[in-house]
């Protein structure tokens, strides 16, 4: 009897004892269970940091119907003519071949190539097959009618698709040039499309239009 009594006492006395250990054991293990979220819930937080720096791209790159045919890779594709100076640029993309010779017959070449932020709004070859034969041969041959009308589609700053939804810019020529649109579609002087905007080279952003700009 007495014997039963002794192991009854002991029990209680190591329950007793080992009761603060199993809260603590507990305590602690609680306390890892809810820092673990807090660690995790720093994620989202990282990961919503580096949506806007994507966002912030969005706008930056060429648009229109005829980026389609901007070759793909070298020196006339849009990597290639960032590296480029404008009139360089120009010389290596097959859709501006005739502009280029226009820049040359006038002796531009060197002009647009060190201008410094400058937009330029460059009619595309069928844009030029627009005017007829004769006239545009009259044009070429007439140096300061030619450099009349090319510096007219210069504009002396970089200007972004955002400014020209409602613009009036003064070109090298010191006519003015105004602009209109919204979103990837454009018109400069309410005639002349772009049509592959936003192109940019080591010197200028370029706006590839569809008409030949006369200085008013």
């Amino acid at each position: 009897m007495n014997s039963m009594k002794i192991r009854r006492t002991t029990v209680a006395v190591a329950a007793a004892a080992l009761l603060p250990l199993s809260l603590a054991a507990c305590s602690d293990s609680d306390s890892d269970t809810k820092a673990e979220p807090a660690a995790t819930a720093e994620q989202p937080d990282k990961a919503g940091e580096s949506t806007p720096a994507g966002d912030s791209k969005t706008g930056d790159q060429p648009f229109g119907p005829a980026c389609a045919g901007v070759p793909k890779e070298g020196a006339g594709s849009f990597d290639g003519m960032a590296k480029d100076p404008v009139a360089t640029a120009a010389s290596n993309n097959p859709a501006l071949s005739t502009l280029v010779t226009a820049v040359k017959q006038a002796g531009l070449v060197d002009t647009l190539n060190n201008a410094k932020d400058i937009t330029v709004f460059a009619p595309t070859n069928d844009a030029f097959a627009k005017i007829p034969k004769a006239d545009l041969d009259k044009v070429l041959a007439d140096k300061n009618m030619l450099t009349q009308i090319l510096t007219y589609h210069v504009v002396g700053q970089k200007l972004t698709p955002q400014q020209l939804q409602n613009g009036s810019f003064e070109t090298l020529q010191k006519g003015m040039v105004t602009t209109t649109g919204s979103g990837e579609t454009y018109k400069a002087n309410e005639t002349a499309n772009v049509v592959c905007g936003n192109v940019r080279t080591a010197n200028a952003n370029v706006y590839i239009i569809d008409s030949v700009l006369m200085p008013k």
